[in-house]
Protein backbone atom coordinates (compact mmCIF):
# COMPACT_ATOMS: atom_id res chain seq x y z
CA UNK A 1 0.00 0.00 0.00
CA UNK A 2 2.56 2.31 0.81
CA UNK A 3 4.27 1.83 -2.82
CA UNK A 4 0.57 2.81 -3.86
CA UNK A 5 0.27 5.92 -2.04
CA UNK A 6 4.04 7.40 -3.05
CA UNK A 7 3.10 6.30 -6.60
CA UNK A 8 0.36 8.85 -6.59
CA UNK A 9 2.21 11.55 -4.73
CA UNK A 10 4.49 11.69 -7.31
CA UNK A 11 2.20 11.19 -10.65
CA UNK A 12 0.71 14.30 -8.81
CA UNK A 13 4.54 15.56 -8.42
CA UNK A 14 4.73 15.07 -11.67
CA UNK A 15 1.73 16.32 -13.43
CA UNK A 16 1.59 19.59 -11.50
CA UNK A 17 5.35 20.49 -11.84
CA UNK A 18 4.85 19.78 -15.89
CA UNK A 19 1.68 22.07 -15.68
CA UNK A 20 3.84 24.83 -14.36
CA UNK A 21 6.47 24.26 -16.54
CA UNK A 22 4.42 24.85 -19.56
CA UNK A 23 3.03 28.22 -18.22
CA UNK A 24 6.50 29.69 -18.46
CA UNK A 25 7.25 27.60 -21.97
CA UNK A 26 3.92 29.14 -23.53
CA UNK A 27 5.17 32.04 -22.30
CA UNK A 28 8.48 32.95 -23.22
CA UNK A 29 10.41 34.58 -25.96
CA UNK A 30 12.74 32.15 -26.54
CA UNK A 31 14.99 34.94 -29.29
CA UNK A 32 15.22 37.41 -26.19
CA UNK A 33 18.48 36.60 -24.60
CA UNK A 34 18.52 36.78 -20.74
CA UNK A 35 21.07 36.41 -18.21
CA UNK A 36 21.55 32.25 -17.62
CA UNK A 37 20.23 32.48 -13.99
CA UNK A 38 17.42 34.63 -15.32
CA UNK A 39 16.07 32.38 -18.39
CA UNK A 40 12.84 30.82 -18.83
CA UNK A 41 15.16 26.98 -19.02
CA UNK A 42 16.52 28.26 -15.34
CA UNK A 43 12.88 29.43 -14.04
CA UNK A 44 11.12 26.37 -14.80
CA UNK A 45 13.67 23.96 -13.77
CA UNK A 46 13.90 25.78 -10.52
CA UNK A 47 9.97 26.27 -10.13
CA UNK A 48 9.50 22.41 -11.17
CA UNK A 49 12.12 21.57 -8.40
CA UNK A 50 10.11 23.86 -5.96
CA UNK A 51 6.89 21.53 -6.39
CA UNK A 52 8.42 18.44 -6.81
CA UNK A 53 9.96 18.74 -3.48
CA UNK A 54 6.39 20.17 -1.46
CA UNK A 55 4.95 16.90 -2.89
CA UNK A 56 7.81 14.71 -1.93
CA UNK A 57 8.55 15.86 0.99
CA UNK A 58 5.26 14.17 2.74
CA UNK A 59 6.94 11.28 2.23
CA UNK A 60 9.99 11.63 4.16
CA UNK A 61 12.14 10.04 1.90
CA UNK A 62 14.96 12.01 0.86
CA UNK A 63 15.37 13.90 -2.71
CA UNK A 64 18.39 13.66 -4.65
CA UNK A 65 17.44 16.22 -7.74
CA UNK A 66 19.82 18.05 -10.48
CA UNK A 67 18.41 20.67 -8.98
CA UNK A 68 20.25 20.12 -5.11
CA UNK A 69 22.89 17.79 -6.56
CA UNK A 70 25.50 18.46 -3.91
CA UNK A 71 24.36 15.75 -1.26
CA UNK A 72 27.62 14.58 -0.18
CA UNK A 73 28.28 10.67 -0.67
CA UNK A 74 29.25 10.82 3.24
CA UNK A 75 25.85 11.86 3.80
CA UNK A 76 23.74 10.06 0.87
CA UNK A 77 25.65 6.63 1.30
CA UNK A 78 23.82 5.01 3.86
CA UNK A 79 20.52 5.24 2.29
CA UNK A 80 18.27 2.64 1.61
CA UNK A 81 15.68 4.55 -0.23
CA UNK A 82 15.87 7.58 -2.02
CA UNK A 83 13.26 9.82 -4.82
CA UNK A 84 15.85 10.99 -7.65
CA UNK A 85 14.36 13.51 -9.52
CA UNK A 86 14.80 15.86 -12.82
CA UNK A 87 13.02 18.63 -12.54
CA UNK A 88 13.32 19.48 -16.30
CA UNK A 89 14.91 16.83 -18.51
CA UNK A 90 15.53 17.78 -22.02
CA UNK A 91 16.99 21.30 -21.88
CA UNK A 92 17.91 21.46 -25.83
CA UNK A 93 14.30 20.52 -26.76
CA UNK A 94 12.63 23.12 -24.71
CA UNK A 95 15.07 25.47 -25.90
CA UNK A 96 14.16 24.45 -29.46
CA UNK A 97 10.33 24.25 -28.44
CA UNK A 98 9.92 20.93 -29.67
CA UNK A 99 8.07 19.28 -27.03
CA UNK A 100 10.59 16.60 -26.32
CA UNK A 101 11.20 17.70 -22.79
CA UNK A 102 10.31 15.46 -19.67
CA UNK A 103 9.43 16.02 -15.53
CA UNK A 104 11.11 12.69 -14.33
CA UNK A 105 10.63 11.15 -10.84
CA UNK A 106 12.00 7.66 -9.47
CA UNK A 107 12.01 6.22 -6.27
CA UNK A 108 15.47 3.35 -5.69
CA UNK A 109 15.81 1.28 -2.89
CA UNK A 110 19.65 -0.66 -2.00
CA UNK A 111 20.57 1.15 -5.55
CA UNK A 112 17.75 0.07 -7.94
CA UNK A 113 14.79 1.84 -9.21
CA UNK A 114 11.61 0.16 -8.30
CA UNK A 115 8.89 3.10 -9.46
CA UNK A 116 9.36 5.60 -12.22
CA UNK A 117 7.23 8.86 -13.60
CA UNK A 118 8.27 10.59 -16.49
CA UNK A 119 5.43 13.23 -17.77
CA UNK A 120 5.34 14.88 -20.87
CA UNK A 121 3.78 18.06 -20.49
CA UNK A 122 3.35 19.58 -23.92
CA UNK A 123 1.54 16.57 -24.94
CA UNK A 124 -0.34 15.50 -21.07
CA UNK A 125 1.47 12.43 -21.81
CA UNK A 126 2.43 10.04 -18.66
CA UNK A 127 4.10 7.27 -18.86
CA UNK A 128 4.56 5.15 -15.14
CA UNK A 129 5.38 2.03 -13.66
CA UNK A 130 6.13 0.15 -10.51
CA UNK A 131 7.58 -3.41 -10.13
CA UNK A 132 5.20 -5.03 -9.13
CA UNK A 133 1.92 -3.13 -10.57
CA UNK A 134 3.69 -3.09 -14.69
CA UNK A 135 4.19 0.11 -16.70
CA UNK A 136 1.49 2.22 -17.96
CA UNK A 137 1.18 4.87 -20.62
CA UNK A 138 -1.83 7.55 -19.62
CA UNK A 139 -2.57 10.00 -22.70
CA UNK A 140 -4.34 13.59 -22.65
CA UNK A 141 -4.25 13.27 -18.62
CA UNK A 142 -6.41 15.56 -16.61
CA UNK A 143 -8.68 16.19 -13.74
CA UNK A 144 -8.56 15.64 -10.70
CA UNK A 145 -5.57 13.02 -10.21
CA UNK A 146 -5.80 9.92 -8.30
CA UNK A 147 -3.86 6.87 -8.76
CA UNK A 148 -7.12 4.83 -9.46
CA UNK A 149 -8.50 7.54 -12.26
CA UNK A 150 -5.04 7.47 -14.17
CA UNK A 151 -5.25 3.56 -13.71
CA UNK A 152 -8.70 3.28 -15.64
CA UNK A 153 -7.33 5.55 -18.08
CA UNK A 154 -4.03 4.17 -19.12
CA UNK A 155 -2.87 1.03 -21.56
CA UNK A 156 -0.62 -1.12 -20.19
CA UNK A 157 2.95 -1.47 -21.46
CA UNK A 158 4.61 -2.81 -23.40
CA UNK A 159 2.05 -2.47 -26.16
CA UNK A 160 1.79 -5.26 -28.84
CA UNK A 161 4.52 -5.10 -31.93
CA UNK A 162 2.80 -4.75 -34.96
CA UNK A 163 5.83 -5.27 -37.82
CA UNK A 164 8.57 -7.03 -38.00
CA UNK A 165 10.78 -4.54 -38.30
CA UNK A 166 13.53 -3.91 -35.68
CA UNK A 167 13.79 -0.20 -34.25
CA UNK A 168 16.82 1.57 -32.78
CA UNK A 169 16.44 4.85 -31.08
CA UNK A 170 19.48 7.05 -31.73
CA UNK A 171 20.02 10.06 -33.91
CA UNK A 172 20.08 9.90 -37.72
CA UNK A 173 21.95 12.62 -37.77
CA UNK A 174 24.92 13.28 -34.84
CA UNK A 175 25.68 9.16 -34.30
CA UNK A 176 28.97 8.62 -31.91
CA UNK A 177 31.48 6.07 -33.34
CA UNK A 178 30.54 3.20 -30.88
CA UNK A 179 27.01 3.56 -31.55
CA UNK A 180 27.32 3.68 -35.36
CA UNK A 181 29.13 0.22 -34.84
CA UNK A 182 26.63 -1.22 -32.77
CA UNK A 183 24.11 -0.12 -35.08
CA UNK A 184 26.03 -2.02 -37.88
CA UNK A 185 26.77 -4.72 -36.12
CA UNK A 186 22.49 -5.17 -35.28
CA UNK A 187 22.14 -5.21 -38.90
CA UNK A 188 23.75 -8.54 -39.34
CA UNK A 189 21.42 -9.53 -36.93
CA UNK A 190 18.50 -8.20 -38.48
CA UNK A 191 17.50 -7.84 -41.91
CA UNK A 192 15.41 -4.25 -41.75
CA UNK A 193 16.57 -1.81 -39.28
CA UNK A 194 14.79 1.83 -38.63
CA UNK A 195 16.11 4.31 -36.42
CA UNK A 196 13.99 6.20 -34.22
CA UNK A 197 14.69 10.07 -33.14
CA UNK A 198 13.56 11.00 -30.01
CA UNK A 199 14.70 13.91 -27.49
CA UNK A 200 15.16 13.45 -23.58
CA UNK A 201 14.06 10.61 -21.36
CA UNK A 202 11.54 9.77 -23.97
CA UNK A 203 14.33 7.59 -25.30
CA UNK A 204 13.96 4.81 -22.72
CA UNK A 205 10.14 5.44 -22.90
CA UNK A 206 10.06 4.20 -26.86
CA UNK A 207 11.52 0.86 -25.79
CA UNK A 208 9.11 0.57 -23.00
CA UNK A 209 6.39 1.09 -24.57
CA UNK A 210 7.49 -1.09 -27.24
CA UNK A 211 7.68 1.18 -30.05
CA UNK A 212 11.29 0.84 -30.27
CA UNK A 213 13.01 -2.57 -30.21
CA UNK A 214 16.08 -0.87 -28.16
CA UNK A 215 18.30 2.07 -27.07
CA UNK A 216 21.98 1.93 -27.02
CA UNK A 217 24.01 4.87 -25.36
CA UNK A 218 27.18 5.66 -25.93
CA UNK A 219 27.27 9.02 -23.98
CA UNK A 220 27.23 10.37 -21.09
CA UNK A 221 24.11 10.68 -19.05
CA UNK A 222 23.66 11.83 -15.13
CA UNK A 223 21.52 9.18 -12.46
CA UNK A 224 18.80 11.46 -12.57
CA UNK A 225 18.47 11.10 -16.12
CA UNK A 226 18.04 7.30 -16.48
CA UNK A 227 16.52 6.27 -13.54
CA UNK A 228 12.59 7.21 -13.94
CA UNK A 229 13.08 5.53 -17.07
CA UNK A 230 15.20 2.43 -16.22
CA UNK A 231 12.01 1.75 -13.37
CA UNK A 232 9.00 2.07 -16.34
CA UNK A 233 11.10 -0.39 -18.29
CA UNK A 234 11.75 -2.85 -15.72
CA UNK A 235 7.76 -2.37 -14.37
CA UNK A 236 7.34 -3.22 -18.70
CA UNK A 237 9.89 -6.53 -18.45
CA UNK A 238 12.66 -4.85 -20.08
CA UNK A 239 16.05 -4.08 -18.49
CA UNK A 240 18.42 -1.29 -18.85
CA UNK A 241 22.37 -3.13 -18.83
CA UNK A 242 25.51 -2.24 -18.91
CA UNK A 243 26.57 -2.46 -22.53
CA UNK A 244 28.74 -6.19 -21.96
CA UNK A 245 24.90 -7.07 -20.36
CA UNK A 246 26.39 -8.47 -17.20
CA UNK A 247 24.59 -5.83 -15.01
CA UNK A 248 21.51 -3.41 -14.66
CA UNK A 249 22.60 0.21 -13.99
CA UNK A 250 23.06 0.95 -10.37
CA UNK A 251 21.71 4.14 -8.66
CA UNK A 252 23.34 6.62 -5.52
CA UNK A 253 26.86 5.94 -6.83
CA UNK A 254 29.72 7.92 -5.47
CA UNK A 255 30.36 9.58 -8.98
CA UNK A 256 26.64 10.33 -10.43
CA UNK A 257 27.97 10.12 -13.77
CA UNK A 258 26.29 6.75 -15.85
CA UNK A 259 28.32 4.75 -17.35
CA UNK A 260 27.42 3.57 -20.96
CA UNK A 261 24.06 1.80 -20.77
CA UNK A 262 21.87 -0.36 -23.88
CA UNK A 263 17.86 -0.33 -22.67
CA UNK A 264 16.17 -3.43 -24.64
Amino acid sequence: MENKTNLEIAIKAAVKAGEKILEIYNDSDFSVEKKADNSPLTIADKKSHDIIQEYLSKTEIPVLSEEGRNIDYSERKDWEQFWIVDPLDGTKEFIKKNGEFTVNIALAKNGKPVMGIIYVPVSKTLYFGEISLGAFMCENISGEITLDSVLKKSEKLPKPKKTKKYFVVGSRSHMSPETEGYINALKQKHAEIDIISKGSSLKICMVAEGVADEYPRFGPTMEWDTAAGHAITNAAGKKLWLTDFSEELTYNKENLLNPYFIVK
